[in-house]
């Protein structure tokens, strides 16, 4: 698509000033070494930093301020940064107002969350139908304004009729919900707040008069952070109860004959029409964990709940629904590009269970929605997802017929009351709209409006195989403008993650079309650790086989070297949260190979990790340092330890907010500082921090865009892009 706005884009550039230009005033604070030597299993490792972990230190808080302000004043001296951000801000608007997370109640009531074209934060909304009138539920920037701190909806559950919702809510991007009940007539609020209430863990009864949640316990203040997730219980609230008449009804404390660990996080699953009620567990990681079912009856009747264990961790029940006698469940037992069986709760044997729905033999399912008398499933294929629906009887299925290759995803029913299906679809380089599936129709129809910003570009999209270090064939994706020359000057950014199976999904983000938009190349990796080819691969890039994660990613960037789309000085590499491992041992085993890296909310300190609130729950990811094995395994791949003296590693920007729950803060914090003393190469490390966000998750518009605006500012900063040629 070629327009006026291309040439109006190339009117800002991002100029690649030198480097002593821009740090000659100042230079970083240096922050003081206080080495603790420990000795795992016969190692000696050294953590000059382990003093940072205290956030709380005034000497820390002191050196934090002034590596933020210094990081602000690099950032801001770029040239086109500012107008980076605000060509993100056009994109936004450009998309309009955009609707997600859509769920379906057993009336017709539709449930989702909306981020208006001006909004600071996403709303909790619903309609009476379809093409009913748009009605604000929650708007979290009523507490944003009253409190000055952002807030943010972390989830909802809809009651089965309709009439009340619960919801999280959060502060300062924390995750810390308490969880909330809206009587959806009056718009008013029912009862008292729960506090301690996380995602996944709330479920109404049928009779939608009783919710259930899971919550964390409340420690003491000289608890060790380690503690948080352990020891949960499930509640039955009646509404208009006080929290304090909750009765405990599932957990390891509740259920002491069930054999639960203390990692055990439960959720319970009913479904109207069913008289079963299905409790499930897991580590908050590992989607797998025990099942056992019991009556609703039994369970309302205020005794002792009689539970029966149907499965535990070893048979992998990923996903479940509910449908009068039978649950529906995803497994990846004896296919590891995972099935979808029935089993009959009358006789809850696993081995009698049969099977509903089979993939088709080149792609793997990703999840499902059971409709009435229908079930929908997604169906992956390298980056982009399919829609495939099974009738009654047919496991094989048939292929949903798509607008246009991208991901789809399908709208909650989990009332199973509905014969039509509402799904959203998105790809690399078009927005997300959603669709109406009718019936046994394999062709949808048109949904809610969507916009597209005016003037995209035209880009092309590969697939393409390379080959890591074992010989391996590697999945990646590869955008780019029409036109591009192969001859190695294309700043050009390498994208992936790697762990728990999460797998990079085509999907439209404004910052990729912003960088897209600067003649940019986007190369998206699906290394090992990811899910794109099932189980096995997962797990060749968990545990003592993650070293194939960042050797994936090795073989990746150097493929895109070798085949001109860049040069070591125009190929960056950016990741997050557990993708830390994927990006920062990219470059500290290959420092040579990139110009430039951005890790935000890294984990960057595996060995640490154990003893915070959210590292002992990826014990099952990771591995533990309490075996030699496992120290081994964690101490390779964590960043921190691998920076040495005297390397010339790439500029490197780290990007954390203080209140994340998920990766501690001081992960970045500490990996900045010894990287800032230990390379060589002249270029800047930047530590970027945001003391009103977390994990990313609830922050606003604003400062998101804040964030890319000086990701890919620095990135093209360090790439030595010093102008831009005319657009067409």
């Amino acid at each position: 698509m070629k327009s006026n706005s291309w040439r109006r884009i190339g009117a800002f550039l991002v100029l690649a000033l030198p480097v002593a230009v821009v740090l000659a005033q100042t230079a970083p604070p240096v922050a003081p070494v206080r080495d603790q030597v420990d000795i795992w299993h016969g190692e000696t490792v050294h953590d000059p930093y382990r003093y940072m972990e205290n956030l709380a230190d005034p000497q820390v808080q002191s050196w934090l301020g002034a590596q933020g302000a210094w990081s602000r004043g690099v950032l801001d001296r770029i040239e086109g940064r500012a107008r980076f951000e605000q060509r993100l801000a056009e994109l936004d608007e450009g998309l309009g107002d955009r609707r997600f997370d859509l769920v379906r109640s057993a009336g017709g009531k539709l449930f989702y969350l909306l981020r208006g074209r001006n909004d600071r934060q996403v709303k909790l909304v619903m309609r009476d139908r379809l093409d009913g009138v748009e009605k604000l539920l929650v708007d979290p920037d009523v507490q944003a304004q009253r409190t000055g701190v952002p807030h943010a909806v972390n989830y909802f559950v809809p009651s089965w009729d309709g009439r009340y919702v619960a919801y999280g809510l959060s502060a300062g991007g924390s995750e810390d919900a308490s969880l909330y009940v809206l009587d959806v007539r009056t718009g008013q609020q029912v009862g008292t707040p729960v506090p301690r209430v996380p995602a996944d863990g709330v479920a109404w009864l049928p009779d939608s008069r009783a919710i259930t949640y899971n919550q964390l316990r409340q420690l003491s203040a000289d608890a060790a952070p380690s503690e948080t997730y352990l020891d949960p219980a499930v509640y039955l609230l009646r509404l208009g109860d006080a929290p304090a008449q909750a009765r405990a009804v599932f957990g390891p404390t509740i259920n002491r004959d069930l054999g639960l660990q203390r990692l055990d996080n439960g959720r319970l699953l009913f479904t109207p029409g069913s008289p079963w009620v299905i409790a499930a567990t897991n580590d908050t990681t590992q989607p797998e964990g025990s099942v056992f079912v019991a009556r609703v009856d039994d369970l309302a009747a205020g005794g002792a709940v009689p539970w029966r264990r149907i499965a535990g961790f070893d048979d992998h029940l990923v996903e479940m629904e509910l449908q009068g006698n039978d649950l529906y469940y995803r497994t990846k037992v004896q296919a590891p590009r995972f099935r979808i069986m029935k089993l009959d709760l009358r006789r809850p044997q696993l081995r009698a269970a049969r099977i509903a729905a089979v993939p088709p033999a080149d792609g793997l399912f990703e999840g499902f929605v059971l409709g009435r008398g229908r079930l929908l499933a997604r169906v992956r294929q390298g980056a982009t997802i399919g829609l495939r629906t099974y009738a009654p009887g047919d496991n094989t299925g048939r292929a949903v017929s798509l607008p246009f290759a991208g991901a789809a995803s399908i709208a909650g029913d989990p009332a199973h009351a509905h014969s039509d299906f509402i799904f959203s679809l998105a790809g690399w380089t078009q927005p997300g709209r959603s669709y109406l599936l009718q019936g046994d129709s394999s062709r949808p129809a048109p949904g809610f409006e969507t916009t597209a910003p005016a003037g995209l570009p035209e880009v092309v999209v590969r697939d393409v195989l390379v080959r890591s270090h074992d010989g391996v064939m590697v999945p990646m994706t590869i955008l780019h403008r029409q036109g591009l020359k192969l001859d190695g000057a294309n700043p050009t950014l390498l994208l992936g993650y790697g762990s728990y199976g999460h797998s990079e999904t085509a999907g439209f983000r404004t910052g990729n079309i912003a960088w897209l938009e600067q003649g940019g190349v986007l190369a998206v990796a699906n290394v090992r650790g990811s899910g794109v080819y099932g189980d096995s691969w997962r797990m060749a890039g968990s545990k003592l086989n993650k070293p194939n994660t960042w050797k994936d990613a090795i073989a990746c960037g150097q493929s895109l070297v070798d085949q001109g789309y860049a040069s070591p000085a125009t190929l960056g590499i950016m990741s997050g949260s557990a993708g830390g491992v994927f990006a920062g041992r990219a470059i500290t085993q290959a420092p040579q190979l990139f110009a430039a890296a951005v890790i935000h909310v890294g984990m960057l300190d595996a060995i640490r990790a154990e003893d915070t609130a959210n590292g002992i729950t990826n014990i099952s990811e990771f591995g533990t340092v309490k075996d030699s094995d496992g120290f081994r395994g964690l101490l390779e791949m964590s960043t921190y330890h691998q920076v040495k003296d005297g390397v010339a590693y790439p500029a490197v920007m780290f990007v954390h907010g203080l209140n994340d729950p998920r990766v501690d803060a001081w992960n970045s914090t500490k990996t900045a500082a010894r990287m800032q003393v230990a390379s060589t190469g002249g270029r800047p490390v930047l530590l970027r921090i945001d003391a009103q966000a977390g994990h990313g998750i609830g922050s606003t518009p604003a400062q998101g865009r804040s964030v890319s605006a000086d990701s890919y500012s620095f990135l093209l900063w360090q790439m030595n892009k010093r102008r831009l040629e005319a657009l067409p």
